[in-house]
């Protein structure tokens, strides 16, 4: 065996044994001006922040950087995952880099080629643009992503750009040999435990699980999810949620992983799905999910303001108002004091 081949297989395998240890990742937002310009500053003082909180790895290209940026006129899908990364080679410690991919087959497999030029550990799979592709086609699309880099599967909401996806697909996408985690996200729970049902019947026990289910974040980690006699759970998260309040996300990771179910810990699990229906924008099909986000780190000074690339994103009537009564409803989530002790270092 060459040394090339030595070094990418011992990549893979502390790559699986690092995500399946559970790790709290963000997913990244995109930070840009007035005009609507990569606002580089920014963008790197986000990416220290995460770092500074302890996060394990970063998600980035995905839903919550706007997947605008792949538009050939806008063209900042390279420039944002370089910036990300030089920032993690900066880190002292080693992180997980993830980055977003989408698109039919041809699309995402030169984006998986990017990750690969840019040092990316794997690929986070959407499939929303697919829409009309049965199984079949959808594990051969998946397949050509895997044989580039390895792969993350991402069941993404349909409401904000995924689809359905059965869990005879779920059954045979984890039969791909380069297939490392999951992200659930669907916002379902039926959905939710389609996944976890095939990843126990396909037998492996080297996919880690992650929860995007960013609106009920602690149930999903501290529930036994048990079928034919084997039980797995969610090991962390890879959530958009987290890419606000982190250092206190981080810490919540700590505190429910392997944990079992208290009065506390679910409480403070309905709390943090109060805060996501607000930054998310639940009562209008969140419509303003990613402004919410940017009105978070607008107040803490990380970002100068809520714009998004498409003008029509903004928060909807109301949301401003959800994200002030949550923000003095649950002063113990946030961690203003931890942004504004650090700021002017990360935007330097």
């Amino acid at each position: 065996m060459s040394e090339a081949t030595l070094s990418e297989a011992a990549t893979k395998t502390s790559l699986r044994f690092r995500m399946l240890t559970g790790l709290a990742i963000p997913a990244h937002p995109l930070a840009i001006t007035s005009s609507r310009r990569l606002d580089e500053r920014r963008q790197r003082a986000l990416t220290r922040y995460y770092i500074a909180s302890g996060v394990g790895g970063l998600a980035v290209g995905v839903h919550t950087t706007q997947f605008a940026i792949r538009n050939p006129k806008i063209g900042l899908f390279k420039p944002v995952l370089q910036l990300a990364a030089e920032e993690m080679d900066r880190a002292n410690r080693p992180l997980v880099r993830i980055a977003g991919v989408c698109g039919e087959t041809a699309q995402a497999v030169a984006e998986s080629q990017v990750l690969q030029d840019l040092r990316y550990h794997a690929a986070l799979l959407s499939l929303g643009t697919m829409r009309e592709a049965d199984d079949d086609n959808l594990i051969s699309h998946c397949r050509a992503v895997a044989e580039v880099i390895p792969v993350v599967g991402f069941y993404l909401q349909p409401s904000v750009g995924g689809r359905n996806l059965s869990y005879a697909f779920w059954r045979l996408f984890a039969e791909i040999e380069n297939v490392v985690a999951i992200k659930i996200a669907p916002f379902n729970r039926y959905q939710t435990q389609d996944v976890v049902r095939a990843v126990i019947d396909s037998g492996r026990d080297d996919i880690a699980l992650y929860t995007g289910n960013d609106d009920n974040i602690v149930a999903d980690f501290l529930t036994p999810f048990r079928f034919a006699d084997q039980e797995l759970r969610m090991v962390g998260g890879l959530l958009g949620h987290w890419s606000v309040w982190t250092k206190r996300a981080v810490e919540l990771l700590v505190r429910c992983r392997n944990a079992d179910a208290s009065p506390e810990l679910l409480r403070i699990g309905v709390e943090v799905t109060d805060c996501n229906a607000a930054f998310f924008d639940a009562a209008n099909g969140f419509r303003g999910c990613i402004a919410g986000l940017h009105e978070v780190l607008r107040r803490q000074g990380l970002l100068e303001g809520t714009w998004c690339l498409d003008e029509s994103e903004t928060l909807s009537p109301g949301q401003m108002a959800e994200i002030d009564r949550v923000y003095e409803a649950y002063p113990h989530l946030h961690d203003d004091e931890f942004v504004a002790n650090h700021r002017d270092e990360w935007l330097r």
